[in-house]
Parts: C-alpha cells; sequence; structure tokens
C-alpha cells in the first residue's frame, strides 16, 4: 500500500541514490539536478525542513520509499488550485504506485488544503505519466504549443486537471 509520509522519514542517502537517474530527472523541471548528489538531497530536504518548500511527502509502499509527491497551492487569483507533483524511483515505475499516490496528493489537496482544481503538466512524451493522471481522474485539459525548453528541444506541455466536485 502507498502511503504519504513525512520528508523526515526519508535519508539524504536514500532519496539521492533513488532521485540520481537520468530518466527522472528528464521529466522533471531543471531545478531538479542531474547528476542527483548527496549534497542536491541534502540541499532539498533542509528546504523543505525550514518550511521554504511546503506540502512535500516522502512516498512509500510498505517500508520502502518509493519516490516524492508535492502540492503547491497557488495565490492571488488562482488561490483555490493546486500543482501536484511526483516521481518515482525506476524500480517502482509501472506496478500502481503512481495512480495511488496521485490519488492520495489529490485527496489531501482537496481535504486539507481546501482546494478546488488540482493540476498537472506533463512533458510531450511522457505516456507513463499522462497515463497515471487518467487513472486518477485527472482529464487533458489543454496542450499548450512549444512551451517548454528541455534538454535543448522545445516541446508541448500537456495540462490535466481534476476538479472537486
Amino acid at each position: 500500500m502507498v502511503q504519504l509520509k513525512d520528508i523526515r522519514f526519508v535519508s539524504e542517502k536514500a532519496l539521492q541514490e533513488l532521485a540520481n537517474d537520468p530518466d527522472i530527472a528528464k521529466n522533471l523541471r531543471d531545478v531538479f539536478p542531474h547528476p542527483y548528489t548527496i549534497s542536491h538531497a541534502r540541499e532539498f530536504l533542509d528546504l523543505v525542513e525550514r518550511g521554504v518548500v511546503k506540502y512535500v511527502f516522502a512516498l512509500f509502499h510498505g517500508e520502502d520509499f518509493i519516490g516524492i509527491g508535492s502540492i503547491t497551492p497557488q495565490d492571488d487569483i488562482y488561490r483555490n488550485n493546486g500543482e501536484i507533483g511526483y516521481w518515482l524511483g525506476r524500480p517502482y515505475w509501472g506496478k500502481g504506485y503512481g495512480t495511488t499516490a496521485v490519488r492520495l496528493l489529490t485527496n489531501y489537496a482537496f481535504h486539507e488544503l481546501h482546494l478546488q482544481r488540482v493540476y498537472a503538466g506533463v512533458f510531450e512524451g511522457n505516456k507513463a505519466s499522462m497515463r497515471v493522471l487518467e487513472k486518477a481522474g485527472y482529464h487533458l485539459e489543454a496542450i499548450i504549443k512549444s512551451s517548454i525548453t528541455k534538454g535543448g528541444q522545445v516541446i508541448d506541455e500537456y495540462l490535466y486537471s481534476l476538479i472537486k466536485v
């Protein structure tokens, strides 16, 4: 069973080992470095500990740390929205853990943060993440053409959302 846990349950070493995968980094924003060093893990965990980055969860399956999930509430006129983000370590791909994690994060966004809409941007070509969101009940809202520059290429972003009913 996948669970959202406090990030303090994850060691720097465990985070570094799981995150140091180019196939994870290629589908995340450039702020997520590759290679992912122990210093990067330490810096990230420190930002969360100090409250600079909020609503970040360690994803666990039983006793195994499997990835990271987050919700970023928006502000001003977008204050009822939150952006969901997640990644799983390669050993945990294709097992349904991502869909469960997205459902748990979405439930947290709706019931604990009282958001009305949760959305995720997915890089063109990341079919696995698109499928995870669809299985969790999200709908493709828009394809934002040529909006992302990643790895020297300009690609589309697929915007998925789910509205609280």
